[in-house]
């Protein structure tokens, strides 16, 4: 199955202004978001990309726009499954406020048991990214072939909620993870359970690319290497 490239947006507004941006519109990448953002075709320049898919938030679009220019072949896709988590009433506003908040306490230790007041839960942001990535492997699978590698560009939580499902981590664990501001994270999907390859890399990527010789049909899945050949 194809090795999932997970790119978090570059450093946006809200980062720098300490504001939970949520799905509020407009909320786009800083000047250092934008350094970031023109650096990753550089570091996923060794990589096979079969096709980029990203959130439909603005920050998100951002962040791709220079490794799209960079490969124009490149197909672009939107998916609202992967969107920041609807945090409802707490939309834009403060972090340090929110750190007041009774739920704060919830949704730092008992995640799986938080819900944001007019926004959805953490399970159901969960569950509707690994649905999408579930499905995404399967299109870009049959499309490309087994070894195809992709990239997705989402936001922290959802990542990190991915990660969690990945290694088989309840969601209550889920905040022990960090993925910082245009760092990627390589996850390889196999038939029978993922692979973390990288988590919140902020340098080179090159020995991600697959190896020149597939592996023998024999090899085992516990045998597993450091490139997206990998298993």
């Amino acid at each position: 199955m194809p090795t999932l490239i997970l790119v978090r947006h570059g450093r946006s507004t809200a980062n720098t202004s300490g504001v939970l941006a949520g799905r509020t519109p407009g909320v786009a990448l800083d000047e250092r978001g934008a350094e970031q953002a023109a650096a990753l075709p550089g570091r996923l320049a060794g990589l096979p990309l079969a096709a980029a898919v990203s959130s439909p938030l603005q920050r998100c679009r951002e962040t791709l726009r220079p490794l799209l220019a960079a490969r124009p072949e490149l197909e672009m896709h939107t998916e609202d499954r992967i969107s920041e988590c609807d945090y409802g009433d707490w939309s834009g506003r403060k972090l340090a406020e929110l750190a007041d908040e009774p739920l704060m306490g919830v949704v730092q230790q008992h995640p799986s048991a938080a819900a944001f007041p007019g926004g959805e839960s953490m399970r159901g942001m969960q569950a509707r990214a690994v649905d999408a990535v579930r499905d995404w492997n399967a299109r870009i699978e049959a499309a490309h072939g087994d070894d195809a590698m992709y990239v997705m560009c989402s936001h922290g939580d959802i990542i990190k909620a991915l990660v969690a499902d990945a290694l088989g981590m309840h969601l209550d664990l889920f905040q022990r993870i960090q993925a910082d501001p245009c760092s990627v994270t390589a996850i390889r999907y196999t038939r029978l359970r993922p692979f973390l390859l990288r988590l919140g890399d902020t340098g080179d990527l090159a020995t991600l690319a697959p190896r020149e010789h597939p592996r023998p049909a024999a090899e085992s899945d516990a045998a597993v290497g450091g490139g997206a050949g990998a298993p």
